[in-house]
């Protein structure tokens, strides 16, 4: 039995991480279940945010990285915030899937300060790369553990990955995540994020049209 005050604790799964609570979360780009996830190693929650049976096999998955000024205040500097946008309506057309919000990775994993500072060094001349790099921090230093943990505690036994980086891929592969396939997951250049794409794709390796 339990009252108001005194309520059982939550699962415990045994892939290093504790699923949280859930709760229907109604959106501009249709209706979700939004889930908690606590990383028990790096001690930071992430989110799920899942439609339909996701359950099985074949399900579309985007694996999207936290970006602040993107996701939140719209930032031209980047195709994150689109990119979001674009994979909740796609999993809403498609009636079944979801999105794993990675937190912690906020600049490929060094943090809003640091980005921040990286922005300047763009705005001196570097690219994306060199800036975190001149900052003292690898070009990449995102980990998917977690996400990988997430999809097996859901019950996804193999995903469509809508991403354009294949680092992404062998990641979540190598975490025993079977990818059937890969989604393009473009967005359009604009003027401000041109050359930050262009760096993607050159540098980066990620599948973009040039």
């Amino acid at each position: 039995m339990t009252s108001d005050s005194v309520r059982p604790l939550p699962a415990r799964t045994r892939h290093g991480i504790t699923k949280g609570a859930s709760a229907r979360l109604p959106t501009a780009f249709g209706e979700f279940t939004i889930t908690s996830y606590f990383d028990e190693d790096t001690r930071i929650e992430h989110l799920a945010l899942h439609r339909g049976d996701v359950a099985g096999d074949e399900v579309l998955v985007r694996v999207h990285s936290e970006c602040l000024t993107g996701d939140i205040f719209g930032s031209l500097r980047c195709d994150c915030g689109p990119q979001l946008h674009k994979a909740l309506e796609r999993i809403t057309e498609a009636g079944r899937g979801l999105v794993i919000y990675m937190r912690g990775h906020e600049g490929r994993g060094i943090g809003i300060d640091q980005k921040l500072r990286a922005y300047t060094l763009q705005d001196q001349g570097l690219d994306t790369v060199d800036a975190n790099l001149a900052l003292g921090h690898p070009a990449d230093s995102r980990r998917f553990e977690a996400a990988a943990a997430i999809l097996r505690d859901l019950g996804v036994r193999s995903v469509c990955l809508m991403s354009n980086n294949p680092l992404k891929l062998l990641a979540l592969r190598n975490a025993g995540i079977a990818i059937v396939q890969r989604e393009p997951h473009e967005i359009d250049a604009n003027p401000e994020n041109a050359s930050y794409l262009a760096t993607k794709r050159v540098r980066l390796g990620h599948l973009l049209s040039s």
